[in-house]
């Protein structure tokens, strides 16, 4: 049995437009601020559980508009639309400055954090606008996973019941709001790596949680207590899933 490394990363920590990017958003402020531009909220917690845990973070605040870090290079959301329209020279710059260098850097330290522990826990950090398209979001927290990797299954179904445990207010979903088998960091790291050294977590806050500032400190405290609770007890990730608690 392997106790396993945890390494932290969160994509869209930012909103930041470099300078020579900067004539491609003038007039879209807004837009910047918003969810569009980066995960409110993703950042702090992505520090508050590298802290807690003492474990490497990688993380980035380049705006997902002009790159986004969580999606393959074929993806069509991959830039926004005024950068989508630059000539391919430019886009490959984009990737060349921003993109490869922090894919190369979070496998870095995914690999090293395998070769030191034998296996490793990735979390990626991240937040969801309560509101989508007119459409309520219905969950505080969720956790995003593939449920063809046991490791993954097991490691959400001991973590939601943690953080149930510690907080019954919260509503806590598993693969919601998104499906965590879908593009993206995990899925990528996945087809690099067999699910008896690599599991590989999205975590998902909603946005309201940020906004509403005083329980967000104690929110923060909880997702990370939960976890330390989740991964108290020596884990095979390739081994079957216990039953959903």
């Amino acid at each position: 049995m392997t106790r396993p490394g945890l390494v932290i990363t969160c994509e869209h920590g930012g909103n930041h437009i470099p300078g020579a990017y900067r004539h491609l958003f003038q007039g879209q402020e807004a837009v910047l601020q918003s969810h569009r531009g980066f995960d409110p909220g993703a950042l702090e917690m992505a520090e508050t559980l590298a802290e807690a845990f003492g474990a490497v973070l990688v993380s980035s605040t380049v705006s997902r508009l002009l790159v986004d870090l969580n999606r393959s290079t074929h993806n069509p959301t991959l830039h926004a639309d005024a950068v989508r329209r630059l000539p391919a020279e430019q886009r490959q710059e984009i990737l060349t400055h921003f993109y490869q260098p922090y894919r190369a850097q979070v496998e870095q330290a995914i690999r090293q954090t395998i070769a030191d522990c034998g296996a490793v826990v990735h979390l990626s950090s991240h937040s969801f606008t309560p509101e989508l398209d007119g459409r309520l979001r219905k969950a505080d927290v969720g956790l995003l996973y593939d449920p063809r990797r046991p490791g993954e299954v097991a490691l959400c179904q001991r973590w939601k019941a943690a953080l149930l445990a510690a907080a019954p207010n919260l509503t806590v979903r598993r693969n919601y709001p998104y499906a965590g088998k879908g593009d993206g960091l995990t899925a990528w790291l996945r087809r690099c790596l067999g699910p008896d050294v690599y599991v590989g977590i999205e975590l998902e806050i909603n946005h309201k949680h940020v906004e509403a500032g005083h329980d967000w400190p104690t929110l923060r405290r909880q997702v990370a207590e939960s976890l330390r609770e989740a991964l108290s007890l020596p884990t095979d990730p390739a081994q079957p899933a216990p039953p959903t608690p």
